[in-house]
């Protein structure tokens, strides 16, 4: 596998409308992940290489000094970008922030309207995880799919992990595992997912409420794994 540089993920089409402002010497570095974080700090989660995507939310309540804080957190913690959507609660890059990015050479990326950062995380993720060569083995999520639907062992694995739901109606499983989705590929960001679906915050925090009544805990990362794998074998 082949990892994508900074400049090979501005080139995909959902980054189409990112300007960059500072951090041009920086574009071949090596992106590793893409997480949507508004904490100011982002920094104690990432093992390096990431881009990190954020509306703002909090940067725009911080003082300047917090704002300069939180970016050399970030740079320090071996992130290779910042992505701000400078719509809501920016609409511009802070004066001192900026200059910092440029001093210390840290892209620093502006989307100047609405995106969907599911959109752009699930394009990163499948650029950053797609296997290159002619040897390329194939794809590890494919080859689960075809294991469980060839060895007749589909519906078990989806009655186990999804049975509760899908003994719904149409329409509240429906709704219900749009959410589910929304969430996983959301790394369950509330605000994120609400966006992604086009409802309000509470009405994730009821359904979410609603999900963990009926399938237990949805925290740990095998749990989650389980359930994606079971939304994608339900697409089959």
């Amino acid at each position: 596998m082949s990892l994508p540089t900074l400049r090979q993920i501005l080139e995909l089409p959902a980054f189409a409308g990112a300007e960059l402002l500072s951090g041009h010497s920086r574009l071949d570095q090596i992106v590793t992940w893409v997480h949507v974080a508004e904490v100011m700090d982002a920094w104690r989660f990432l093992s390096g290489g990431e881009l990190i995507l954020s509306t703002g939310l909090e940067l725009a309540r911080a003082t300047p000094e917090a704002q300069v804080a939180y970016l050399r957190a970030l740079a320090q913690a071996g992130a290779h970008g910042l992505a701000l959507e400078l719509v809501q609660w920016m609409q511009e890059v802070p004066a001192e922030l900026l200059q910092t990015a440029r001093l210390l050479e840290f892209p620093i990326l502006a989307f100047r309207s609405e995106v969907r950062f599911a959109d752009l995380t699930r394009a990163a993720h499948e650029r950053i995880l797609r296997p290159h060569g002619p040897k390329a083995e194939e794809p590890l999520l494919q080859a689960l799919l075809d294991a469980l639907i060839e060895t007749g062992r589909s519906q078990g694995f989806l009655q186990r992990q999804l049975g509760p739901i899908l003994s719904l109606p149409s329409r509240p499983r429906s709704t219900l595992l749009s959410t589910l989705e929304a969430l996983l590929a959301s790394q369950f960001n509330i605000a994120e997912a609400a966006r992604r679906l086009g409802v309000r915050r509470q009405s994730i925090y009821y359904r979410l409420e609603q999900l963990q009544g009926m399938l237990g805990d949805l925290d740990s990362t095998e749990r989650r794994l389980g359930l994606w794998v079971a939304l994608e074998l339900l697409k089959r």
